[in-house]
């Protein structure tokens, strides 16, 4: 098992010195089909020279000491950002979210099945956060009770274009 903790305190400084913020680092799959996932974030949002730029810093501290035996063995590197629908593990993850709408999957209890919650982020702190749900009520939700969370990313609506009024005055009316 990797100690992604020391994966983190090793590539953030690197990241940090070109302005990002290293969002999170996640590893994934097995064998040869592992992926070391570095995502990468900065106010405002990241764009492809700011991810390029972390790649060329992480992907050398990657082959030296300690990462080079923690993680050992074949894998693929993938830097990128978090997304628009971006993961919530950690409580900053969920205090830079305040505002924004999530799901949350609430892993089940002795006195309650697993469940999911949809809502707007009120305010985190460091053991919990407050659901905004649809419904008008706040739901104080602890951390060691998320299963999953991630932000929602909500396309606006646009009324259906109908047909032209002018396409509609240049047919000709059918007569019988």
């Amino acid at each position: 098992m990797v100690d992604i903790d020391t994966v983190v305190g090793c590539l953030a400084p690197a990241v940090s010195d070109l302005g990002l913020d290293l969002y999170d680092v996640e590893l994934t799959g097995s064998g040869r089909a592992r992926i070391l996932r570095v995502l990468v974030d900065r106010d405002g949002g990241i764009d492809l020279d700011g991810i390029a730029a972390a790649t060329e810093a992480v992907s050398p501290l990657l082959d030296t000491a300690p990462l080079d035996t923690l993680i050992a063995g074949p894998y693929a590197l993938e830097v990128s950002s978090p997304g628009l629908e971006r993961p919530l593990r950690t409580p900053t993850h969920f205090r830079r979210a305040t505002g924004e709408t999530v799901s949350v999957k609430i892993r089940a209890a002795d006195d309650r099945p697993a469940r999911r919650v949809r809502g707007l982020i009120a305010e985190a702190g460091d053991a919990g956060f407050d659901l905004l749900l649809d419904d008008g009520t706040t739901e104080r939700i602890a951390y060691d009770d998320v299963a999953q969370a991630r932000t929602v990313f909500e396309w606006a609506t646009q009324a259906k274009r109908g047909k032209s009024k002018k396409a509609n005055s240049l047919r000709e009316p059918v007569r019988s």
